[in-house]
């Protein structure tokens, strides 16, 4: 897939960003990253609110294989084969995609304020002025 298809697969969504990414591209919307296009095929943001309707068209989610063993990214899903012949329907799996990573964006968010608030401060060690000298 190069730039020029997906602005165009993307055109009834609307205005996206695509950047270089890994073997493939990142294409994002109002800056928040939603799909992935590499060479294995196009990766919608999912997640337990949209994982259903990918596990039904029969999708799997995002592997990628290293030295030691097979890694599965569950938060990106490939997008049914059907979809990139209906632009219409393809633009409403994208705004679901938008959505869940808007959702991962804010618990993220939420996790960071949460784990800044419980941090407790340690007290400053209480230190004299006056220094240890070695006498002669």
């Amino acid at each position: 897939m190069d730039r020029d298809f997906l602005i165009d697969l993307f055109s009834d969504f609307g205005p996206v960003t695509i950047r270089r990414m890994f073997s493939g591209f990142g294409i994002s919307a109002d800056g928040i990253n939603f799909a992935l296009a590499l060479r294995a095929g196009l990766y919608f943001r999912a997640d337990e609110e949209t994982i259903p309707q990918f596990e039904a068209e029969g999708s799997k989610p995002f592997q990628y294989q290293t030295r030691a063993k097979a890694v599965t990214v569950n938060s990106y899903w490939q997008l049914p084969a059907r979809l990139f012949d209906d632009p219409e329907e393809l633009s409403g799996w994208a705004r679901a995609a938008l959505a869940a990573a808007q959702r991962a964006a804010l618990r993220k968010r939420s996790k960071t304020r949460k784990a800044k608030t419980t941090t407790k401060k340690r007290p400053a060690k209480a230190t004299s002025g006056n220094r240890i000298s070695k006498r002669t």
